[in-house]
């Protein structure tokens, strides 16, 4: 078992994460704090295994937790801010979730989670909580625009994905699909990578890029903006890949 402590100011966001934290069979729940120095004790004398850390928080901040006891324990940023994640990576955090957090995307963060001894392979490679299955590392579905109607998509066939209010279109080299749904969610649920989010309209897929040019990405005929809030961390992914 992985042992968790979660630490955020806001109640209704640790209520989040301690009712996911409560449907994995390997995480067990140590505690819960709105304050981060209270938790630096837990951290401290090794009571954690797994630490759900916010970033925005009065008195030290997660940023500040981690120069200090960053490297006690496995950490997993929660945050409103996508632009803080840059900074977390630099500590060694194994992923950040944007709130809000969607189960599916709390799944796909653990799995990153570097297993104790006693926690079999499988339980990383195939996840059947309360009859909901991680997504499939292949292809995913989005709704059609009559009732039940889906639309399997490939990952691989995924270009760019471009968000219109509240519509996505996903575009792969054979079609266009438009569906309802933000893009937001839609970032929360794709695999990172080789999905990456650069703009406040636009998901690319890393594996279609053909160049980066300044603050364009080029995939195909189509020129992608790379947003300010998201250059960052964009061009550290790229330098690392």
């Amino acid at each position: 078992m992985l042992r968790c402590l979660v630490v955020d100011d806001e109640e209704y966001a640790i209520n989040i994460i301690v009712d996911y934290i409560n449907k994995v069979p390997f995480l067990t729940l140590v505690g819960t704090t709105t304050n981060a120095i209270d938790a630096l004790y837990e951290v401290q004398n090794d009571n954690v295994d797994l630490l759900f850390l916010d970033i925005q928080m009065p008195e030290i901040t997660g940023i500040q937790f981690l120069e200090l006891y960053g490297q006690k324990c496995q950490v997993i940023l929660t945050t409103a801010y996508p632009e803080y994640a840059l900074d977390g990576f630099e500590y060694g955090v194994i992923d950040y979730l944007l709130k809000p957090i969607p189960f599916e995307r709390f799944l796909k963060a653990i799995q990153k989670v570097t297993p104790k001894e006693s926690l079999h392979s499988e339980n990383k490679e195939s996840l059947n909580i309360n009859n909901s299955i991680i997504p499939s590392q292949e292809y995913f579905f989005v709704k059609g625009g009559s009732k039940n109607k889906y639309f399997k998509v490939n990952y691989d066939d995924v270009y760019y994905i471009e968000g219109l209010k509240n519509y996505i279109s996903i575009v792969t080299k054979d079609q266009k699909i438009v569906t309802y749904q933000s893009l937001r969610d839609t970032e929360q649920q794709l695999p990172q990578p080789p999905f990456y989010r650069v703009h406040k309209s636009y998901i690319i897929s890393i594996k279609k890029v053909n160049v980066i040019e300044g603050n364009i990405v080029h995939i195909y005929d189509k020129q992608i903006p790379i947003g300010e809030t998201y250059r960052t961390l964009f061009y550290k992914i790229i330098k690392e890949i």
